[in-house]
């Protein structure tokens, strides 16, 4: 059989993603389905779920992929349009073998690629690598499948009504235009309080503006609205709605380590010493609270698939990252949900005197950069944070070595990782003090320039 090679780009450590007709193309989409078709297949699998999110070029990506899929002699089922965490959760409802998504995520218009499950855990890693040998090598499984069509969108919105329990709050909800937009519109109808829902509108050119949360210049539209609504609480969520955003009702950003230190509160009175995971990113003040709660604070790994293996590993009710991935295995299934998250941030507000500008202010109040990135061949990112943990740990150096170093002074501490999905080095600083938080930024600068890195200028 002849064998399909892949741009070396797109097959990378959580997903396949590229740029669509440059690095990503329909013949990628068919070769990918016929490799998971492959593997599932050869594990013993019959039935694999897909869904799509509105982006143009989804719809003919997911023809591909299912054709592909199909062709190994697996059942297809086709939920259609969706955010990622339907596609998830038709995995558990409809028990089958695994489950693709078509996404994009949050990357620009012109972007698209794929999420996985194998079984019921994430498909990453090492599987994604060995999907591209067998593409390759052309070995592929050949079988006479089939393409269903199956409703579950209803059954995903009773699914999420089952946990709710809130207080009647004024929200403004903001699914920038991505494939979350129609769940986010049929929830609201169901939940107490008043709802105003903006860019509810699937649109795969994203016209209002860029579907990340994370980033506070998206947020700008959901701030206005929630001054002009008198609302308490503003959500945001990104492409395909597996991360959230909030703001609070003066419109200050409650970012993920905040939200989560907030549903860690609600949390841990219904399972008291519980462990509680964050990644590496996450401020200090969250580890504290969880502690202070009589929780296990655990940090671990940036990456959701990484995230998600640690869960299951440590038996863990929730966990969080700072790009606002939520899990909750407590009542649910331990992925990344960002509109059932909500709703579980929104009992834990009601459960905690139901004024979130009042959580936000009990927050202990750090000095931080944001996340910087900057660039670093793929080549030599890993190579520089092994350096300077060599130095580091010479020289007694207090850290967390689960994820690059991160380095605890008596005035914070300062973060240092390669990251797995982009030739960048990220960095992160946060203080008690101004004058604090320049000492970090200089032993970060310093600790770069000794392994011959420039520290970008907002450093």
């Amino acid at each position: 059989m002849s064998g399909h090679n892949f741009h070396h780009t797109i097959l990378r450590e959580y997903d396949v993603r590229g740029i669509v007709d440059e690095t990503l193309h329909v013949a990628d989409a068919m070769a990918l389905g016929k490799a998971f078709g492959t593997h599932v297949v050869r594990a013993g699998g019959s039935r694999v779920c897909v869904g799509y999110d509105g982006r143009v070029s989804s719809p003919e990506m997911a023809e591909n992929l299912m054709a592909g899929l199909a062709s190994t002699g697996l059942e297809v089922i086709n939920i259609g349009l969706s955010g990622t965490p339907m596609l998830y959760f038709s995995v558990f409802e409809l028990d089958t073998d695994g489950g693709i998504m078509i996404t994009g995520s949050h990357n620009p218009p012109n972007y698209n690629g794929f999420k996985m499950m194998k079984g019921k855990k994430p498909c990453f890693g090492e599987a994604i690598q060995a999907l591209g040998k067998t593409a390759n090598e052309g070995d592929f499984e050949v079988g006479e499948g089939g393409i269903c069509e199956e409703d579950v969108f209803g059954r995903y919105i009773d699914r999420l009504m089952r946990d709710v329990d809130m207080d009647a709050f004024t929200i403004v909800w903001d699914p920038a235009n991505g494939s979350l937009g129609p769940a986010v519109e049929a929830a609201v109808k169901r939940l107490p309080g008043k709802h105003i829902v903006i860019n509810a509108e699937v649109d795969g050119t994203f016209p209002n503006h860029h579907a990340d949360p994370t980033v506070e210049k998206n947020l700008e539209q959901l701030k206005a609205a929630v001054a002009e609504h008198g609302a308490d609480i503003g959500l945001s969520f990104d492409g395909d709605g597996d991360r959230i955003g909030a703001i609070d009702g003066q419109g200050r950003v409650v970012w993920g380590d905040q939200m989560l230190a907030i549903m860690a509160g609600d949390l841990l009175k219904e399972l008291p010493g519980a462990p509680i995971i964050a990644d590496v990113k996450a401020s200090q003040a969250l580890f504290d609270r969880i502690a202070e709660l009589g929780g296990k604070p655990v940090m671990w790994k940036t990456g959701h698939s990484l995230i998600k293996d640690k869960m299951v590993e440590l038996e863990a009710p929730l966990a969080g990252e700072m790009s606002g991935h939520i899990f909750y295995k407590h009542k649910f299934y331990g992925h990344d949900d960002a509109l059932y998250a909500g709703i579980r941030f929104l009992n834990a507000i009601s459960k905690q005197g139901g004024n979130l500008d009042a959580l936000k202010d009990g927050l202990p109040v750090a000095i931080n950069t944001p996340e910087l990135r900057f660039d670093c061949d793929d080549e030599k990112k890993f190579d520089v944070v092994k350096d300077v943990k060599a130095r580091l740990e010479a020289a007694g150096a207090n850290m967390s070595t689960v994820d690059g170093v991160r380095v605890q002074t008596a005035d914070g501490w300062w973060l240092l990782r390669a990251s797995n999905t982009q030739a960048v080095l990220v960095a992160r600083c946060e203080a008690s003090t101004v004058e604090g938080l320049a000492r970090l930024k200089h032993a970060l600068v310093e600790a770069l320039a000794e392994s011959g890195v420039s520290a970008p200028s907002d450093l």
